[in-house]
């Protein structure tokens, strides 16, 4: 249930569109983006405690996700939507700047919001996913390289419209629940399983989903359905959409090719998700992308979900990151 201090808004930014947030506290605004296949209620833990810190902690639902506004144009989920709506955000809650913080696709969002708008994003925390600048491949070309003959790679799954929604959609509860315990640390597969990123060609991704949905330990019953309500009322193409920008993103973003992000910075992964070990060689090159890291941490035992699995500890860091640079 909503701590009884949280307040729900609906905002208007730049657009048209209008996004929904769940906020809490005063002081520096620190603002918190989630990731796929999620919502506000993914940072429902960090809440209470970085407002209990000294902060005015806010919650979105990025665009295409809960109460916020959907376009229906793909393009519309581009990056640089999200980075204005970020913006818009801000500017809406009548202040200057905050420090950004954001998990798996939101750790994406908070990147490049940082790196394209350093007046407004002082600060950067990013989760799971770790910081890679734009490089000269094509995303899509790369994503393809991924898979093999009998496998697809889960990005090059979602590329085409309407083909997870029908999926997903048919049973949104089942397979939010397959999806979450499939990559939380203690309740994925087996090493040497079939990994749920690749997709059996003419399968689905819930081929590879366990016989036997057991919710992971930081997923209560009532957690799933606060998620699956939300996407059985809305679909999942929103979300899905963000997928499917990604070769539109690498184009609108050449000029930030290989950029670093120099702001008070701070990553926190799992040593059990894909993220953080596939994109090793983007946590090794921190030093020249990521000048400004106050902190790094690998938690031992954590699969992707880094602020559900891990609430306390993660919980620590952030607010320790937050005081630190605050009080400089």
């Amino acid at each position: 249930m909503p701590h009884p201090t949280q307040h729900h808004r609906l905002v208007d930014v730049p657009g048209g569109g209008r996004i929904h947030l769940v906020e809490q506290g005063t002081g520096p605004l620190v603002l918190l983006v989630h990731g796929f296949p999620e919502s506000w209620y993914s940072w429902r833990h960090q809440l209470p405690v970085i407002a209990e810190a000294g902060f005015r902690a806010v919650a979105i639902d990025v665009r295409g996700y809960g109460r916020s506004s959907k376009p229906r144009e793909v393009e519309a989920y581009r990056m640089l939507a999200h980075v204005a709506d970020n913006v818009g955000v801000v500017r809406a809650l009548g202040a200057e700047t905050a420090t950004i913080v954001g998990h798996d696709w939101g750790s994406a969002i908070a990147a490049n919001s940082a790196l394209l708008k350093p007046d407004v994003f002082t600060a950067v925390g990013l989760l799971s996913v770790p910081y890679a600048p734009r490089n000269g491949f094509r995303p899509s070309d790369a994503f393809a390289m991924i898979g093999g003959p009998d496998e697809e790679f889960y990005v090059s799954y979602f590329q085409e419209q309407g083909r997870a929604e029908a999926e997903i959609e048919p049973d949104v509860r089942g397979w939010l629940a397959g999806f979450y315990a499939g990559v939380s640390a203690d309740t994925m597969p087996p090493p040497d399983a079939p990994s749920l990123h690749f997709v059996p060609r003419g399968g689905k991704m819930s081929d590879r989903f366990a016989e036997e949905s057991i919710l992971p330990s930081w997923l209560t019953e009532d957690d799933l359905d606060v998620y699956a309500a939300e996407f059985e009322r809305t679909g999942l193409t929103g979300a899905l959409n963000r997928y499917r920008n990604v070769d539109r993103d690498w184009e609108d973003l050449a000029a930030w090719d290989g950029a670093p992000i120099t702001q008070p910075s701070l990553f926190i992964g799992g040593d059990q998700d894909a993220s953080t070990t596939w994109l090793a060689d983007a946590i090794k090159a921190y030093p020249e992308t990521l000048p400004g890291l106050l902190s790094s941490h690998i938690l031992e035992g954590c699969g992707h979900w880094v602020q559900q699995e891990r609430a306390f500890e993660v919980n620590r860091l952030l607010v320790d990151w937050l005081r630190a640079f605050h009080a400089a």
